[in-house]
């Protein structure tokens, strides 16, 4: 069964799709990388990154609002470092009154929470324009031709396959219910009261139902040579134009963040 919301990768013929999968997975996680570094505070070179991965994604055919709109699910995420814009000394903004104390926002908190969040938004939509123009199994045979630790890799695909099984098993679990249901609306009936300790039921019931399809799914993994490795064909090496690629993706990169750190 194929689940479009958890699988992310759009089918297309654009440069991207056709680029090696090493070479996006180490550009991806070198851009991350240059915007974890770039100073706080240092707007022109967000902006400039953040042209670039909208200039990427434009090259991918995905449309200009494709990232854009998936990537602000890092912003709730980003939030925790809402306690800087009262912790960081620096020129008072505002005051905030909460019982007997005040919190007092600053300039520089201020500085610190937008950076923090906007670097968040632009790092994922680098995440999410490598999944959508990358299957995950070859970015897992990318993983381990870069040498990326085997453990790590296994979990990520470990992961990633039992997400569908917990989603299966979800499906499945609703289905009976509605069969079970007094109402069309699945409800029953009943009172509110009552409907959460059957979906409280029916989490357990899922957590117990996912883990023993999993110990099936790993007995018969094992049973058929599982060794915490996933053996494929040998990528072949990179051609010239994948050399280019990577080795001017990389440079600019790093011009972006010693910019950034040298000007800020």
């Amino acid at each position: 069964m194929h689940f479009h919301f958890l699988d992310t990768y759009r089918p297309g013929e654009s440069v991207l799709h056709a680029l090696d999968s090493r070479v996006k997975f180490i550009l991806t996680v070198a851009f991350i990388l240059a915007v974890a570094l770039t100073p706080t505070g240092a707007w022109p070179v967000y902006v400039l990154l953040l042209a670039l991965v909208v200039a990427a994604v434009v090259a991918a055919e995905l449309g200009v609002t494709y990232a854009l709109k998936r990537a602000l699910v890092a912003l709730p995420f980003a939030l925790a470092a809402l306690p800087s814009l009262f912790t960081l000394p620096g020129t008072g903004l505002f005051s905030l009154p909460i019982g007997p104390w005040t919190l007092t926002a600053t300039q520089p908190g201020l500085q610190r929470l937008l950076s923090v969040m906007l670097k968040s938004w632009i790092s994922m939509q680098a995440a999410v324009l490598l999944t959508a123009t990358t299957q995950f199994p070859d970015l897992l045979v990318a993983m381990r031709s870069i040498r990326v630790p085997r453990l790590l890799v296994a979990i990520f695909g470990l992961m990633w396959r039992y997400l569908f099984v917990l989603v299966d098993e979800a499906i499945r679990l609703m289905r009976a219910r509605d069969a079970r249901s007094g109402s069309p609306t699945g409800r029953g009936g009943r009172t509110a009261w009552w409907r959460a300790r059957v979906t409280g039921g029916m989490a357990g019931n899922l957590f117990l139902r996912g883990y023993e399809r999993g110990e099936r799914i790993y007995a018969a993994m094992a049973a058929r040579g599982y060794d915490g490795e996933v053996r494929t064909f040998p990528l072949p090496p990179l051609d010239t134009v994948q050399v280019l690629v990577l080795i001017g993706g990389l440079f600019s990169l790093g011009v972006l963040t010693l910019l950034g750190i040298w000007v800020w």
